[in-house]
């Protein structure tokens, strides 16, 4: 029974490299797709359960909580997405050793981030959200929040590492009830714990935690299985130099861009709060209605992305040019589309959407303006985000930062600051649509002198064997 099952496991890792490229796409994203849907509807019910339940400034300590929320995650996705990569690859290349050495390590980075930052975030907590905008009314909800979600990174940690491997390594509908699991049991507790227990804030963190922990458990008994391909092994423990240094530096791009959103945000937030004047902390509130928004389509974006992941990853090291360019392709139709849907709602309906999160007047009517203002541009947002993925997928860190860097930083920050200055709060939601715009572009043109160098590298490496 278990060697059966090794070996459909074989197979399904060896059609990433024979079977059509739109049913693997179907096969990997859907299940993906479905996941980080899930992860974005418990991260919008939550917000709906914290503004309805606890009120408008409890929504706008949570947004306050974002930066450092990607923060914490930027130091995971550092050692998961690296991971999940590398252990594409070595699988294209036919190398189950080190694919199975991946896991064990992973583990071990997942702790000990963890650990580090856990210490430093409760010890500065307060100081680290007074930073990113938080005022008297609003750190308390803030504080409550993000004390509970540091005390659980480790167990989050290691949830997320081995389920980004669970995926990349054949599992794809596993990671997929995985992440199900821990929205399932999340989106079951929040409305208890808040409504029921009275709980408050704690309570939407304490249910999240629940999720995770729930999760984490499932995800471990997987890699504990003899029926898993790719597992924990006695030997998988040893920290290998050459792994690690991989994994870091292909994880360093989603690292960065986890980083830089932070940096954003606390940048977008003081801007809000200086520009709005008596309504700052409303303003606040409206961009955390915002963001949550926009992450739900980037998610799914996201989800796409994380579906080829594996597809790319192992064709790229079987050198396949034409199914990794085919990939590419499909993906980006595919982010221009969810992307596309995205701008059509928030341009048509952003009271109805803002009506979900709060009853709150003035937040609702900061927020309309910026629906309308930041998604312009959006469909464009998509095929980006594909383009940006795509380097990392491949084994190429450096260009994948460099694209992150530019959406996120390097074109957001001067804007913000020229269009702040010059329109106030709706200058804050130009200079987002004007970022992504030019961000656009620069990938754009980037993919294209890239692919020509990589098809001919390929077709070099073909000939020669």
């Amino acid at each position: 029974m278990a060697e059966s099952m090794t070996n459909s496991s074989k197979s399904s890792t060896a059609d990433l490299g024979v079977k059509p490229i739109g049913s693997l796409l179907m096969k990997y994203s859907l299940p993906a797709i479905v996941a980080s849907l899930a992860t974005s509807l418990y991260n919008i019910v939550d917000s709906i359960f914290i503004g309805r339940g606890v009120g408008a400034m409890a929504i706008t300590g949570l947004a306050i909580t974002f930066p450092l929320m990607n923060l914490v995650v930027a130091f995971c996705v550092l050692v998961a997405v690296g991971g999940a990569t590398i252990s594409s690859i070595f699988l294209g290349e036919r190398n189950v050793a080190k694919a199975s050495n991946v896991v064990g390590n992973v583990t071990i980075l997942c702790l000990v981030h963890a650990v580090v930052i856990t210490t430093i975030g409760l010890v500065f907590l307060d100081p680290i959200l007074y930073f990113f905008g938080a005022t008297e009314e609003t750190i308390t909800y803030a504080r409550e929040f993000m004390a509970i979600i540091l005390m659980a990174t480790p167990v989050s940690y290691v949830f997320l590492g081995l389920n980004n491997l669970m995926r990349a390594t054949g599992y794809p509908r596993k990671a997929m009830i995985s992440a199900l699991f821990s929205v399932g049991v999340n989106i079951a507790a929040a409305p208890v714990f808040i409504f029921v227990f009275d709980w408050g804030i704690a309570g939407a963190a304490l249910a999240t935690v629940l999720g995770q922990f729930a999760a984490f458990i499932w995800v471990l008994f997987h890699f504990l299985s003899k029926n898993t391909y790719i597992r924990f092994t006695r030997g998988c423990w040893k920290l290998d130099r050459n792994i690690i240094s991989k994994m870091y530096s292909i994880g360093l791009s989603p690292f960065l861009m986890n980083c830089t959103a932070c940096l954003v945000v606390v940048f977008i937030n003081k801007a809000l709060l200086s520009t709005a004047g008596a309504d700052g902390n409303l303003a606040v509130g409206a961009y955390g209605i915002i963001n949550r928004t926009t992450m739900f389509f980037v998610m799914i974006i996201f989800g796409i992305t994380q579906g080829m992941q594996p597809i790319l990853g192992y064709n790229f090291g079987a050198a396949r040019w034409d199914r990794v360019r085919t990939t590419l392709r499909k993906g980006m139709w595919l982010g221009f589309i969810v992307s596309a849907i995205g701008w059509a709602l928030t341009e048509s309906m952003p009271d109805v959407i803002s009506g979900m999160f709060t009853t709150d007047e003035g937040m609702i009517s900061i927020a309309r303006e910026g629906f309308r203002i930041y998604f312009i541009v959006y469909p464009v947002v998509g095929p980006q985000i594909v383009i940006q993925n795509y380097f990392q997928s491949i084994g190429k860190p450096a260009l994948s930062i460099f694209l992150s860097l530019t959406r996120q930083l390097i074109f957001l920050l001067p804007l913000l600051l020229i269009f702040a200055r010059a329109w106030g709060v709706n200058g804050v939601w130009a200079s987002m649509c004007g970022s992504d715009l030019l961000a656009f572009f620069l990938a754009l043109i980037t993919m294209i002198i890239m692919n020509r160098r990589l098809a001919r590298s390929m077709a070099k490496h073909t000939y020669n064997a």
